[in-house]
């Protein structure tokens, strides 16, 4: 069927007919500028998408950024030894009794908008400051969510320090991943000062799996401006999904380095070197009793010890439980060399660790009143911090077989600030309040029983149990019989014994490794070293763009004729180049064919839109978005070594994977076989 690209242009070449006739796109279509028209030069699809392997860029050293939403940090190996992952320096300060491998995502910027601090020294030295003065410096905490809570999200989108004042997102971020990358970078320069030219670090960041595409573009606008690489080397960052990072760590790991949460016992729920994982991979067990050989193969090569275990085939799922998100993803392990193939799209949603202090602060206003938290929070942002950290500290200690109840300190200037406000001091306030689980103790802090403790986790643990119930209800993860726990939040013994006592009846085994917070940022390092181990993803929504098709009577709707220089043509038709749910691999290509609309066009704008229906008809249909816009920039009439080829016949092949972990596009001049600079701009909506 012949297409043609809806433009809002006059003179839309087609390239199917002999005569070329032009084809305007209809009145007021809000398609694209008028400057950046195209037309398709193949009048059916184009042809199947091909596979082709991923040119990687030579590299010495990965560096990984792990960028949470409440505590962050960075790792590398080096690519002579892939799998010897250096952890970064232990942080300054911190909190007692807590390993300090990663470093709170707080960012503190001086009055005048310029970086003072970021981590643990941001946090102690704001907390330090005099109430009056820290009224007028920026402290950023937990600001990665409103990246992903964003609707509208664009380079111009502001975040809101906790003093009120705003600043550009984009510039929060960059602040934050250039300490970072001097970090890193100091600590390479004193271990191995020889690998640390230009282009001998490949970066990784993290992001939830569950981000769309213009969250995952802002991260690398970020680290563009933040130094880590140019746009120039834009190959040299990767962009790696926490689920997947933590999938691909956890299949390097011996028995030992894990911890089942169905066997707790004396020795401590750890995984025997010759216990079963589970009883689904027995047969894999006698064949590998038979054939030594190939259990030797699959350690030696890189493969841990279940994994070895494990058959072609099996399937287990990740719950990455981070600060922000819970992000799950469901893999199938393919032998012989380990590579994964994503079953579901990834899914999740906005409840992770912050929701428990949320929960805390809906009960702080229940007591004290929202008006005055409010004001509290603004007039002494330093204080509320300070209560926070109060927080923090108990929460970890929280445990579902907890017998004595758990004090919270609360500052005095959150005392005094009350008193001065209410007329009353706050152990009135808890007598006269209906929150009778919460009591004032003598020690002047606030006593709170392990039961109500626990309901502040509920309604996050309950989000994040019923999450994994419905994916496992999924026809396409039937067969499913491993879970991994993962993420910052795993290490809480509440969600721990919540998700086992739900899910263990059902034959579920709930599996936590060892080093359970950090599984993400080192997954994140050897994703780097080998971004092609997950080698199948799902589409999570379907994408296409608007094209002109001839109008068939009775099979397009009359609404949508348009009739131009005596041709009949259907507006607005859905053009899809993949369908959401639909199996990628990687390096496997969409392509089209396009010329420009006029004889010495230098760029081609061509919308693109998405959703989450695989039947969509029409961009006009219900649940259908614009949500980037593909450009070519082109050289005059094709290049500097014109060819003589007609202007109007000139041919731009773009190339689409959809298989990776951002949609990525290269586009070459037909006429010259020269590259045409091809970009997908998801943030300029």
């Amino acid at each position: 069927m012949l297409t043609v690209p809806e433009m809002g242009l006059q003179g839309l070449y087609i390239s199917s007919s002999p005569d070329r006739s032009p084809v305007p796109s209809p009145p007021g279509s809000p398609r694209t500028q008028e400057s950046c028209g195209i037309a398709p030069l193949t009048p059916s699809h184009s042809p199947k998408p091909e596979a082709r392997a991923p040119q990687q860029a030579s590299f010495s050293v990965v560096v990984a950024i792990d960028f949470g939403t409440t505590s962050s940090g960075y790792a590398f190996s080096f690519a002579s030894d892939p799998e010897a992952i250096h952890m970064m320096r232990k942080w300054e300060g911190g909190d007692p009794g807590v390993a300090h491998q990663k470093t709170p995502t707080c960012l503190l910027l001086t009055p005048e908008g310029v970086f003072h601090s970021f981590g643990y020294t941001a946090r102690d030295y704001y907390h330090d400051l005099d109430p009056e003065e820290a009224r007028d410096w920026l402290y950023f905490e937990k600001f990665k969510m409103k990246i992903h809570s964003a609707t509208d999200l664009t380079l111009k989108t502001q975040l809101e320090a906790v003093n009120g004042k705003k600043m550009l997102a984009l510039e929060v971020f960059a602040h934050a991943l250039r300490f970072f990358k001097e970090h890193a970078l100091q600590e390479l320069r004193e271990q191995s000062p020889c690998v640390l030219e230009k282009d001998t670090v490949r970066w990784v960041l993290t992001v939830p799996a569950i981000w769309k595409q213009p969250a995952k573009q802002f991260m690398r606008e970020a680290a563009y401006l933040a130094g880590l690489v140019s746009r120039e080397d834009a190959e040299k960052l990767l962009i790696a999904l926490e689920p997947e990072a933590a999938s691909v760590y956890c299949r390097k790991l011996r028995l030992h380095q894990l911890m089942d949460l169905s066997s707790r016992t004396a020795g401590g729920g750890r995984l025997g070197e010759r216990r079963s994982i589970d009883s689904s991979f027995r047969h894999a067990r006698e064949q590998l009793r038979r054939s030594r050989h190939s259990r030797t193969f699959l350690v030696e090569s890189g493969v841990g010890e279940l994994w070895a275990e494990m058959q072609e085939g099996d399937r287990y799922m990740v719950a990455d439980c981070g600060g922000g998100t819970v992000d799950l993803t469901v893999h199938q392990l393919e032998q012989p060399h380990g590579t994964l193939k994503e079953l579901y799209k990834a899914s999740g949603g906005p409840y992770g660790a912050v929701g428990v202090d949320l929960a805390f602060e809906q009960l702080l206003c229940r007591i004290f009143g929202e008006d005055f938290i409010a004001k509290f929070k603004r007039q002494r942002p330093a204080a509320w911090v300070d209560l926070t950290i109060a927080f923090e500290a108990r929460k970890r200690t929280a445990g579902p077989h907890r017998a004595g109840a758990l004090n919270i300190s609360l500052p005095f200037s959150f005392i005094d600030f009350y008193r001065k406000q209410r007329g009353h001091n706050v152990e009135t306030a808890l007598r006269r309040s209906s929150v009778n689980f919460v009591k004032w103790s003598s020690q002047g802090m606030l006593r709170m029983s392990c039961e109500a403790m626990n309901e502040l986790f509920q309604p996050t643990v309950s989000g994040i149990i019923q999450h994994i119930e419905v994916l496992l209800a999924r026809p396409e993860v039937q067969g499913v019989k491993l879970l991994f726990l993962v993420g910052g939040f795993a290490e809480s013994a509440v969600l721990q014994h919540a998700v086992q006592t739900a899910l263990g009846t059902r034959g579920l085994r709930v599996v936590v490794p060892h080093d359970v917070g950090l599984t993400i940022l080192k997954g994140a390092v050897l994703f780097g070293q080998a971004p092609g181990v997950v080698r199948v993803r799902r589409s999570p929504l379907t994408y296409g763009v608007g094209v002109l098709n001839r109008f068939v009577p009775g099979h397009h709707p009359p609404e949508k004729l348009l009739v131009r220089d005596g041709r009949r043509w259907c507006t607005d038709v859905f053009e899809r180049f993949v369908a959401a749910e639909q199996s990628v691999a990687l390096g496997e290509e969409v392509r089209r064919s396009y010329c420009p609309a006029r004889p010495g066009q230098r760029r081609v704008l061509i919308n693109l839109y998405c959703c989450a229906a695989e039947d969509a008809r029409f961009i006009t249909d219900p649940g259908v978005r614009k949500c980037g816009a593909l450009s070519l920039e082109l050289e005059p009439d094709g290049g500097p070594e014109n060819t003589g080829t007609p202007p109007n016949r000139r041919e731009i092949r773009a190339a689409m994977q959809f298989g990776d972990t951002e949609i990525k596009v290269t586009a070459v001049d037909v006429s010259t076989n020269r590259s045409v600079r091809a970009a997908i701009d998801f943030l300029s909506n």
